[in-house]
């Protein structure tokens, strides 16, 4: 398309040097260009029994055309005929002239939008299109006319056109613009191709190829109705850009709150496009699933592949952004998925209304707003913050969001730092302001992209203090180090030292997770802990806490799972100043089973520290749990650390597996009937028994392996007593959730215990470990 450009002033000189450049002083039309031509109606061998010119537009908005005109003059001629037209053109559609009639036959062209009379050439010819209805008078030069918005010079003899004239057309072939009508050079030549005539009216648009728009691709499902076919001329603006690609969206979009309006357009290397960009895009629609061969259980992105991309204009203004949140749209406040029966991609209804993984499905590439987010999870190493809409219910008393069972917070939405560097954000911060970009999907979240930097609000939260213990209290604690080694920094030491003393109040036993042997990762066949710790003691005492003994056992080389070649396992770290005493009794190894000794209606440890049921299946590749017999002022207390089997391999909650399945559960519900049948048989000998079993149980207080430990009273669940917003000791994800317990067998649960989980971890950016660590202060004689 060629128009003329108005140039301010009247000086004859400057006319002058103008005038040599009129030939060539052209623009790309922004929106509407003939993108079909033919001459050949009626003819021999015609498929069709009418002449047509056929328009689309390439554009981002709809236009009117009311009062233009398409002309048409021979091939050398200077005399035009024309033809009025009405209405406007939606962006992505065709617009269909009709022209005379042949003497031959044909079949009828589609319902045209406009109805002229002119008789075009088959072979050659010009036509133009006019802003006006002023017939042209020229025969060469006929493009960089007052009026003229796109020109169109067809066949060899073409005595005007952009650059240079299509190729000769025949009674069975048109002129048909590239890219499905979006192609456009200014060259005639290079924009069309002579093919057999496909003409298309203002309904064309949708379904595959040209006048597809992106809600079109994207469609009110997880997967593209047209995933696999080839696209062309789909309009919309360049919203962001990444280092393989763009997204775009289309600024007018359908009333269909289900059908997104973005998409990302794949380009493999960094893209010549702006952001502001008006473009149109033709390839072959795809769903990529993120992640590769270890991300098959992610949802898909749908994006453009292979693509050719025109710019129609720059400095387009973005689309607005959809607002989450009070005031735009609510995302689902519990759930996740509740119809499909396998898989969201074949079954299930699309509901963005009710179920929350079809919600931001529905917004997947677009733009999108969350206003003042509030913090749920901690900024991690990899940039994410998780955070919520305001006005999200069930809260943490320091703002997090706890997961409970049959709500797994589908309101939660990553902000990822991808295209803006995120802040440092705890719990209970808030993202001030709008936090406003793409949503993108990866890692088994939707993820929001910001375009810049958020900037937080701090929510004031400080690491809690639990309580000093009374000299009749047994204190005890549980606490997972995140994978200890002396190679650690002094730092982490230091730091986990300040929070057993200051935060802890030193409990008189400390139920280690995760410590690993003397050389860490290291794979060498080290499995001895005592450097480990004698650093932990060590920094203790430099801490002003007291001197503290341990007991474990060392495991096999690489037989408990963790991190490759640490050998982590939990440790007995204890206290002997203010009552309590360790119970030795020698034999207990890394495959030997510990065993409940009755003497006279008393029980004890056959090994002490021993190991439950080592050889066990359920406790291959994960820790034994480990068993130790203590003395509170001369009272038995039997105590079992746990570290359970991980959730590796579970399912993701936004992952196209609905319901998401957790084979890893199998596992630790096998340990916790192992750990619950060795806590009988002590109860069994002595049912007022002191028994404190504790530790990493990796999930949740309403799941089926806390259920087994309880079944029949014989264990209290302390995580199970406090109110739901308090029950968590972990953030995964924006999840505040339970992974540790601490259980107590009746006769202790009768006492006026005092349990607190004390949050020095999991809520903070700049974390000594993953977990919290709780105690219980137990009153006992």
């Amino acid at each position: 398309m060629r128009r003329c450009a108005a140039v301010a002033g009247s000086a004859a000189v400057v006319g002058a040097l103008l005038a040599p450049f009129q030939g060539t002083a052209y623009a790309v039309s922004p929106d509407v260009v003939i993108s079909q031509v033919y001459g050949g109606g009626g003819n021999s061998g015609a498929p069709y029994t009418n002449d047509f010119i056929e328009l689309y537009n390439r554009g981002t908005s709809t236009v009117s055309i009311s009062g233009w005109t398409v002309q048409y003059a021979s091939a050398a001629g200077s005399a035009w005929s024309t033809t009025p037209l009405s209405g406007s053109i939606a962006p992505g559609h065709h617009y269909l002239v009709q022209e005379a009639a042949g003497a031959g036959s044909g079949a009828a062209l589609p319902t045209p939008d406009a109805t002229g009379t002119i008789a075009m050439s088959a072979t050659s010819a010009k036509v133009a299109l006019v802003t006006n209805a002023t017939a042209l008078t020229c025969a060469t030069g006929c493009a960089t006319q007052a009026g003229v918005r796109d020109f169109v010079g067809y066949g060899s003899s073409a005595s005007s056109s952009e650059t240079a004239p299509t190729g000769t057309l025949s009674n069975s072939t048109a002129a048909l613009r590239a890219g499905g009508g979006a192609t456009d050079t200014d060259n005639n030549s290079a924009d069309f191709t002579v093919t057999a005539p496909t003409p298309r009216n203002s309904s064309s648009g949708g379904g595959g190829g040209s006048g597809v728009r992106i809600h079109d691709i994207q469609g009110a499902s997880h997967l593209s109705p047209l995933n696999g076919q080839q696209v062309s001329g789909v309009s919309g603006v360049v919203t962001a850009k990444s280092g393989s690609g763009f997204w775009m969206q289309d600024p007018q979009p359908d009333a269909d709150p289900a059908t997104s309006e973005g998409v990302f357009v794949y380009t493999s290397s960094a893209p010549t496009v702006a952001v502001a960009d008006s473009v149109t895009v033709g390839g072959t629609v795809s769903e990529f699933r993120p992640g590769g061969t270890g991300g098959t259980t992610n949802l898909t992105t749908t994006e453009i592949t292979a693509p050719t991309i025109t710019v129609v204009s720059s400095g387009a203004a973005l689309p607005s952004a959809t607002l989450v949140g009070s005031g735009g749209r609510v995302p689902p406040a519990a759930v996740i998925e509740d119809d499909a029966t396998g898989d969201v991609e074949n079954s299930g209804t699309f509901d963005p209304a009710s179920d929350g993984i079809d919600f931001w499905e529905s917004m997947e590439g677009m733009r999108v707003e969350v206003d003042n987010a509030g913090v749920v999870g901690p900024r991690t190493v990899n940039g994410e913050i998780p955070v919520v809409p305001q006005g999200s219910t069930t809260r943490t008393n320091r703002g997090g969001i706890v997961l409970q069972s049959g709500d797994a917070n589908p309101e939660r939405v990553v902000v990822d730092d991808t295209l803006a560097a995120t802040p440092a954000a705890n719990v209970g911060d808030t993202l001030s302001g709008a936090t406003t970009g793409v949503l993108d999907y990866s890692f088994g979240n939707f993820k929001l992209l910001p375009s810049s930097s958020p900037s937080v609000t701090s929510g004031g939260i400080a690491p809690e203090t639990t309580a000093t213990p009374t000299a009749g209290q047994l204190s005890t604690a549980t606490f997972n180090v995140e994978n200890l080694d002396p190679s650690d920094a002094q730092s982490k030491f230091d730091g986990l030292a300040g929070q057993i003393v200051a935060n802890l109040k030193a409990p008189d036993l400390v139920a280690l997770e995760e410590v690993q042997d003397n050389n860490g990762a290291t794979d060498n066949g080290t499995v001895a802990c005592d450097q480990t710790m004698s650093k932990l003691i060590a920094a203790i005492t430099a801490a002003g806490g007291p001197s503290y003994s341990y007991r474990q056992i060392n495991p096999q080389n690489d037989a408990d799972g963790g991190e490759p070649g640490g050998n982590i396992r939990q440790v007995f770290m204890y206290r002997t100043d203010r009552g309590l005493a360790f119970v030795d009794r020698a034999g207990g190894t890394a495959t030997t089973a510990n065993a409940v000794v009755n003497t006279g209606g008393v029980p004890s440890l056959k090994y002490s520290p021993g190991r439950i049921d080592p050889t066990n299946t359920a406790f291959s590749a994960s820790r034994k749990p480990l068993a130790g017999e203590f003395t509170w002022k001369g009272q038995p207390v039997f105590v079992i650390a746990n570290h359970f089997n991980s959730k590796g391999g579970d399912q993701p909650l936004f992952g196209h597996a609905q319901p998401p399945t957790r084979p890893s559960e199998t596992q630790r519900h096998n340990q916790a009937t192992a750990v619950k049948g060795f806590v009988d048989q002590i109860l069994a000998v002595d049912p007022n028994a002191s028994v404190v079993a504790l530790g990493d149980l990796n999930d949740f207080e309403f799941s089926q392996t806390a259920d087994i430990l309880t079944a029949n009273n014989a264990l209290t669940d302390l995580p199970r007593t406090l109110p739901t917003a308090e029950r968590y000791t972990y953030d995964f994800e924006g999840n505040s959730q339970v992974l540790d317990h601490i259980l107590l067998s009746p006769g202790l649960a009768a006492k006026a215990y005092s349990y607190d989980v004390v949050h020095v971890n999991s809520e903070f950016a700049a974390q000594l470990s993953d977990h919290d660590p709780q105690v219980v202060r137990i009153p006992l004689p």
